[in-house]
């Protein structure tokens, strides 16, 4: 797993941030260390807080409880849990699909779907962030400043949540139905991206998704269908690949079966899992903590 990295040294508070904070886009499968590394970015002296749409904490917290060490108080986090179907939904979900056609299902609506407001409660956590470890609220994230990071885990979860707004439980998507939910993934994206002043880090699952403009197929963010996933990379300073091979974990910057840039490391693959280099490659380029 990724190791405990130096503490970057903070300036102080009277100087301002010729730079805004970087934005990441951390992709990879499941167990390649994504969650974990967010670890370093705490320890590098940033005040990191930390949204989970999906199970992630235990693997964040466990960055430090697994060594014995306390939890830094500069990490703060909020999870926020999905619509919880019960078993009586889905049997009546089941029944529906079973018993009506396709033409039907596609224009049903879900009376439930108002129970379906994840999407909505992300809004909320991001106009005044509660640290559900202290209780304490920091106000909306867009007036932050850099000694701020905010990490989302993850694009999945994101993903998830916006359908969910649009369609509910409702078992038929429609064409439309996935263009209004790509549309609010990608306005959030873009708010986090360009209109906060704070580091933004989101995670992200990969898929192997058709390079429409160069011909292949990548290794891209895995969101909602095909148009959303190749417009992402261009909002971001760096999008890095995760890699774990065996008991070892690095970060790739130079796969060219994957959708990567990078602005604050070096490109080639075998990157140390770090958030230090990148915030050290920031603060010179003018950037303040």
């Amino acid at each position: 797993m990724p190791t405990v990295s130096e503490p970057v040294p903070t300036t102080t508070a009277e100087e301002k941030s010729a730079l805004a904070g970087f934005n990441v886009m951390l992709m990879g499968p499941a167990g390649s260390g994504k969650t974990h590394s967010i670890g370093t970015l705490v320890d590098a002296g940033v005040e990191v807080f930390y949204l989970a749409l999906e199970p992630g904490l235990e693997s964040l917290l466990g960055y430090w409880t697994d060594r014995g060490l306390p939890i830094p108080k500069n990490l703060r986090w909020h999870t926020l849990k999905a619509h919880d179907t019960s078993f009586l939904d889905m049997l009546d979900n089941a029944t529906k699909i079973n018993t009506f056609s396709y033409e039907m299902l596609s224009k049903m609506i879900d009376p439930h779907r108002g129970r379906h407001n994840q999407f909505i409660e992300l809004f909320k956590v991001l106009n005044d962030f509660e640290d559900q470890r202290t209780g304490e609220k920091f106000g909306p994230v867009n007036a932050w400043t850099t000694k701020r990071a905010l990490v989302i885990d993850s694009l999945t979860g994101v993903s998830n949540a916006a359908l969910s707004l649009v369609v509910g439980g409702k078992p038929v998507r429609s064409q439309s139905d996935w263009g209004i939910a790509q549309g609010q993934v990608e306005g959030l994206l873009r708010k986090l991206c360009d209109g906060c002043a704070c580091h933004f880090i989101i995670l992200s699952h990969v898929e192997r998704e058709s390079d429409l403009v160069l011909g292949g197929v990548k290794l891209m963010a895995s969101t909602l269908g095909k148009a959303l996933a190749p417009k992402i990379p261009s909002m971001f300073s760096d999008v890095i690949l995760t890699v774990r091979e065996g008991d070892k974990w690095s970060w790739d910057t130079a796969n060219i079966m994957a959708d990567l840039k990078t602005r604050n490391l070096p490109i080639k693959s075998g990157n140390p899992p770090s958030f230090a280099p990148i915030l050290a490659k920031w603060k010179a380029r003018g950037g303040v903590v």
